[in-house]
Order: C-alpha cells, then structure tokens, then sequence
C-alpha cells in the first residue's frame, strides 16, 4: 500500500518524511520535480507519475504536496482520499494546515500519521477517533510535556474503535444541544463574449456540525433530493435508504463533518448567478485602448451578491490601465499585467461598473485575443441549484436539539470570455 509521503512546499523543498515500510529515499521525488517544471501551473501536476519502481501520488492543498509513494498498483482515487483526509486532519487540529503549523507541532503529526497508516493501510481516519487516541496541543499541554516528557498519547483504546458506530464515540454529553448543517455550492462556468453559457456545473457539500447527547439517528430529507445525481456520502448515511427513499439516514459523528458532496452538472440545471457586460477593444496602429465593465446580478432569487471580486489577466502589451470605478477599489500591476477590481456588494439600482483607458506601447501590434475575466462572489442564503432541505427529524433520544439550516452559493472557477 502506502511506502512514504513526502511533504514539499513551494519553493520545492522537502520539509517532512515519513516511511511506513521500508525507507524510500528522497531522490525519488525528483521524477514529481520533473513533472513540476514541466507543468504551467502548480496545480496542473499529474496527481499519477509513473517511476521504474515506484508511482508517485500527489495532492495540492494550501500550497504543499502531499506525495504519497507507493509501490504495487493501487486505485489512485484511493490514496487521493487518503491524503486529503490527512489535511482534513492536520486542518482539524492545527486550525490551518501551512508550512509552519506543522513544522511547529511535528511530533503530533507524526504521532498523527502513525496512527493513521498502520503498515501502509489506512487504519483511524475519523476525527472524533483520533483526537481520543491523540489529544489536539494546547499551549498547556505543550509546556506539560515538555517538562514532565509525557506525550499526547492518550492512554486508552477509544470506545468508538470497539463499537459498530466506530466514527461516534460513547457516553457523549451536551449541555446544549445542537445540530447544525451548512449546504455549500460552489459554480463553475465559462460564459462566452455573447452572453451564453459554454459550461456550468455545481460542486455542491453539506457540512455539519452536530453537538447531540447519546446515541441519536439523525433522518434529514430534501425537497427536491432527484438534483442530487453524482453524491458521495460520509460513511455514517445508510446507503440502502437512500437508494429506496432518497432519504438521509445516519447516526451522526461528534463535532464537525462533511454528510456529503454533490455535482450537478445538467446544463439546464444551473443558474448563472451574475452576468457582465464589456467592451475591451484595442485599435490597430493606436497607442490606447477601451476598457468597460459592468456587473448585475441574475437568477439570484432576491438575495444579495457579495464580496465580489474580479480579475483579469491583460496583454503584455498595455503598459497601464488609467480607470474609473463606479464603486469599490482596482489596482493593475504593470510587471504582471493584472487587473483586480474590489466590488464589494452589488447594488441592482446601481450596478457597479468600471471604465476607462490602456495605454499600449509605441509601436506594439494589436494584441492577438482579448483578455478573459475571472469572477468571485457570494451569495448567503441560496443554493443555486435549488437545493432544499426539507426537514430533520431525531430519533433514539428524548431531549429536543436545536436545529439550523445556513445556504451559501460562491463561485468557483467562473470565467467570462471576451
């Protein structure tokens, strides 16, 4: 199974190790090196490279590779998700997953990750697990250790390990009961100069929080669960219920989880939440060109769209941009030719726009294409695709939780040509 995982920062430096059979040596990270300088982007890294006698399998998150190392074929989505279930980890128990959060509490990590590989297989990924079998370092607990030399080991099995609900632990105990869910769907979308829709597609999850006493079988329904084609399920739903009544059944994890991801990918499914009208035009022989944006929102449901950001990467021709927004901040940075515009919240009796001048170089040509836009946005209390829940219901306790349900829609990778 899994041989070794490698973390390499930006810069490419290897900054931690750790080998679960034999040592592998770090000279087979060069052939993901090789991979690395050959990509454009840092993100456009194969996640599968091939060696002689290894395959090396990797993740980007928060500016680290995670490489795994491995030796016989394995499904690679297996080990994907294994390495994102490490960040989720590190993420749970550092409050962020950089550089210098894992550097700072290295003897948890690999305390972490002895306990999460036994002998290359995946052994305790759960969270609620882990955090009974390792304790997350608090500025006590470290001063503890250091002068008693005590660890953060904890000293018994944990009861989840020993039941059939191995993601719950026994014997939990609120004073206030709670449970929460956060239905999160992010838009990708190319739109094309005209206006229509090349691509869209929603990746949608539905985080929760879930502080309940005992033993609770939590059931949670959708109004309109037919939207929910492509779905991966935390491994505490029943599946079987699903399938027969699209209906989530589950007996839920202590603190916070993911129940599940989602795709809806039916074009006719997806809104566009927002559209642009521009001109960015460049005359031939001329040293100027135009620049006019304008945002509105669109198919928003009456909710606010908020924090909006866009950017574009303009021609290495123009050698200043000389503009006027109707609102908000811009900044354009002539070494990197890149435009960034701050809206803010877009107000639809008075749509934001931003116009005016580039000044191209003497003598330059035309520039081949017209730059493309990137949008950013929020939108709370909507879920794009028309996702709703229903109603959740307890089962298996008396007590009464409190309950809430929180909508957001944010854009992703969302594109607009001209």
């Amino acid at each position: 199974m899994i041989h070794s995982l490698f973390l390499i920062n930006a810069s490419g430096d290897i900054f931690l190790e750790k080998h679960w059979k034999s040592v592998v040596s770090r000279s087979v990270c060069d052939y993901f090196f090789e991979a690395l300088e050959r990509a454009t982007e840092p993100e456009n890294v194969p996640p599968v490279i091939p060696t002689p006698h290894h395959y090396l399998i990797n993740v980007l998150r928060h500016r680290i590779y995670f490489v795994a190392v491995i030796q016989s074929e394995v499904p690679p989505l297996f080990v994907i998700e294994f390495l994102h279930r490490v960040v989720d980890t590190f993420q749970d128990y550092f409050g962020v997953c950089t550089e210098a959060a894992i550097k700072d509490n290295v003897v948890v990590v690999y305390e972490l990750l002895e306990e999460m590989l036994d002998n290359g297989f995946p052994l305790a990924t759960e969270s609620n697990i882990l955090k009974e079998l390792i304790k997350p370092p608090t500025i006590l607990r470290t001063v503890v250790n250091t002068i008693t030399g005590s660890t953060n080991v904890g000293e018994q099995l944990p009861t989840g390990q020993l039941s059939v609900v191995p993601w719950r632990r026994t014997g939990v105990k609120y004073t206030n009961n709670e449970a929460y869910f956060d239905v999160v769907e992010e838009i990708d979308a190319i739109i094309d100069k005209s206006g229509s829709t090349i691509t869209a597609e929603i990746q949608g999850v539905i985080d929760a929080c879930v502080k309940l006493t005992g033993m609770p079988d939590l059931t949670l329904s959708f109004m309109n669960p037919r939207l929910l084609d492509d779905v991966s399920f935390h491994p505490c739903v029943r599946f079987k219920r699903w399938e027969a009544e699209r209906i989530l059944s589950f007996i839920p994890p202590d603190g916070n989880f993911r129940l599940l991801s989602y795709h809806v990918s039916s074009q006719n499914l997806v809104a566009i939440p927002v559209y642009v009208k521009h001109n960015i035009s460049f005359r031939e022989g001329s040293s100027q060109g135009r620049f006019e944006l304008t945002l509105g929102p669109k198919q928003t449901m009456g909710k606010a769209v908020e924090s909006v950001l866009v950017s574009s990467q303009l021609p290495r021709g123009v050698l200043n941009a000389n503009l006027n927004p109707s609102q908000g901040t811009y900044t354009f940075d002539p070494v990197t030719k890149l435009l960034s515009w701050d809206v803010g919240k877009i107000n639809p009796q008075k749509l934001p726009s931003l116009k005016g001048s580039m000044s191209l170089q003497t003598g330059a040509s035309k520039p081949d294409e017209n730059p493309t836009i990137n949008i950013q946005f929020k939108i709370q209390q909507l879920a794009i695709s028309g996702l709703k829940v229903n109603r959740l219901d307890m089962y298996g306790e008396k007590y009464k939780p409190f309950k809430g349900i929180k909508y957001m829609t944010k854009a992703g990778k969302f594109q607009v040509r001209t």
